[in-house]
C-alpha cells in the first residue's frame, strides 16, 4: 500500500530553526489582510474576470460588455458597480453613456501574472 503525503509535521517534530517572533512581527497587518482577501474575493466571479479580460484590452461601455458577455446591461451594471467599489475599474461618463476602464495598470499586471502562474506547468 503506498503512503500519501500529508499536510501535518510528524510527531517528533520540534519546528525549523526559523525566528517566528521575527516572522511574525513582519507579517502583513490584519486590516490589509482582510482587504485582500476581499479583493481577491473579487476575482472568484467568472463574469467579474471576463470583464476585467475585456478591459485589458479598451475602454468599453455597458452595451458593448453586455454584448460581449452575452448577458444584461442590468447584469453587468451590477457587476462593475462591485468592481468600481473594489477600485478594480473607473468609469467615465459622455454624455448618457458610460465608459468603463481598468482603474490602474496594477489591475492589468495582477490578472497577467495570475494568468501566466495557470499556465506554468
Amino acid at each position: 500500500m503506498s503512503q500519501r503525503a500529508t499536510d501535518v509535521c510528524e510527531d517528533t517534530c520540534g519546528g525549523s530553526d526559523a525566528d517566528l517572533v521575527q516572522i511574525k512581527s513582519e507579517m502583513t497587518e490584519e486590516p490589509l489582510i482582510q482587504d485582500m482577501a476581499e479583493w481577491f474575493k473579487a476575482l472568484s466571479d467568472p463574469t467579474r474576470v471576463k470583464i476585467i479580460s475585456a478591459l485589458i484590452k479598451r475602454e468599453l461601455c455597458v452595451h458593448d460588455l453586455s454584448d460581449l458577455l452575452d448577458m444584461g446591461q442590468s447584469a453587468v451594471s451590477h457587476q462593475l458597480r462591485y468592481l468600481r467599489n473594489m477600485r478594480m475599474v473607473k468609469r467615465r461618463k459622455v454624455g448618457k453613456t458610460v465608459y468603463y476602464s481598468l482603474d490602474d495598470s496594477h489591475i492589468e499586471e495582477i490578472f497577467q501574472v495570475t494568468l501566466q502562474h495557470l499556465k506554468h506547468k
